[in-house]
């Protein structure tokens, strides 16, 4: 009898932990396994910054929280694919970089405004406001255009536009490319100079400096404004030469430069000027990237050889070069323009030689006084070297308009 209830008991507690094993396992494998839930965007920065955020942008940081949030397999900005590593993630928070490009106008309305997170066992779709930043203007393709000129603006964040304005005139027609880094017209006939601003529902951004403007902190214009001195190949308004510039302007031209030839004082290869004030005095110490030497220039054929060196005061010792032929990995590509076009030399631009003995490739210029003199007031020189191996058979370009300009 005791054998019997023995037996009895004995099986029905096997059959007790079976049922609780099965139940058990039931639970594991329903653990974690419902769709994910968002609940919350919060900024991703140490207390107190961690806060929530009602609108997100391209590039930025971001946590998100919820549930069931582990085991993702794609998580999607506007349908754009983020970079993540699940394995950092819990299953109430993810920490998220939101891609750096969103291409906004080709993103379709439905997916606009939107997270989508994919798991291994579901998957949602969250409303959020997602917004680029504010834009900002980094560069004009010629900031002293004539009317019919086609213009381009280049800088980040060309979303959305609301308003564009060119030297104070209202631009009604424009196109801006897809990744929101330009924004091209057909410029109006101007009676007047000023800033350029473009304004987008996330902000507007505006230069410091006016456009069609040939005379505040202009050095050499040709014209009315000319410190002009010596050593171009000629300087003349013709419209057959360079067309379309304004009045006079200062041509180098050059044949058969040989390898490591220095000589910029031979043949037209060179353009001072006298003294001029660079920079007003009262500005001297100000920070020198916020400034640039600026002018425009014109290059009809293939330039491929040889580097612009910019100098004051017929010195060595600080020089910024401008070769945009040489590609920033070291292959070339023979450069035109279509024209005239806005070259900007940053003041950090001007360096020291480097250690190789190469000019203009050392430390960069931390104070404009060493580069112009105690009074600002030196003169300025444009000088094609060519401080390479290889000769260039030719060189034909036109420049105008040589300016200081504060530019941030």
């Amino acid at each position: 009898m005791k054998n019997i209830i023995y037996t009895a008991c004995h099986w029905v507690l096997t059959a007790v932990t079976a049922c609780l094993l099965i139940s058990q396992a039931g639970c594991k494998k329903n653990s974690g396994q419902a769709a994910p839930v968002i609940t919350s965007i919060r900024n991703y920065a140490a207390s107190p910054a961690d806060s929530l955020v009602h609108k997100i942008g391209p590039g930025q940081w971001i946590v998100i929280s919820g549930h069931n949030l582990k085991g993702a397999a794609g998580i999607y900005f506007d349908g754009v694919a983020a970079s993540f590593n699940d394995a950092l993630f819990s299953d109430t928070s993810a920490v998220v970089l939101i891609p750096s490009v969103i291409a906004f106008p080709s993103v379709p309305a439905k997916s606009l405004n939107t997270i989508t997170y994919v798991t291994t066992h579901g998957q949602t779709v969250f409303s959020f406001s997602i917004l680029p930043p504010a834009p900002t203007i980094s560069s004009i393709s010629n900031e002293n255009a004539n009317a019919g000129d086609t213009v381009t603006i280049y800088g980040l964040n060309f979303f959305f536009i609301q308003g564009l304005s060119f030297a104070g005139t209202s631009i009604a027609s424009y196109t801006a490319n897809s990744t929101g880094t330009s924004v091209s017209f057909v410029l109006p006939t101007l009676s007047q100079s000023g800033p350029v601003s473009i304004t987008t529902n996330s902000g507007s951004a505006t230069t410091l400096y006016n456009v069609n403007d040939v005379e505040t902190g202009m050095l050499c214009n040709f014209d009315d404004i000319n410190s002009y001195s010596w050593g171009a190949y000629t300087t003349t308004n013709s419209t057959t030469l360079f067309p379309d510039g304004k009045g006079n302007y200062a041509q180098l031209y050059a044949t058969n430069i040989g390898a490591n030839d220095f000589s910029w004082y031979n043949g037209g290869r060179g353009l001072n000027t006298n003294a001029v004030q660079w920079v007003p005095a009262s500005e001297l110490a100000d920070t020198v990237a916020h400034y640039a030497v600026k002018f425009e220039m014109n290059v009809p054929a293939s330039w491929n050889g040889g580097t612009l060196f910019i100098a004051a005061n017929y010195t060595w010792t600080y020089i910024a070069r401008y070769a945009p032929w040489l590609n920033a990995d070291g292959s070339t590509t023979a450069f035109t323009t279509s024209g005239w076009q806005t070259v900007t030399i940053p003041f950090s631009s001007f360096k020291t030689k480097s250690s190789a003995g190469y000019s203009g490739e050392g430390l960069s210029l931390t104070s404009f006084t060493d580069l112009l003199g105690a009074s600002g007031n030196t003169s300025l020189h444009i000088w094609l070297i060519n401080d390479a191996a290889s000769s260039i058979a030719s060189f034909d370009a036109a420049i105008d308009n040589i300016r200081v300009e504060k530019i941030q």
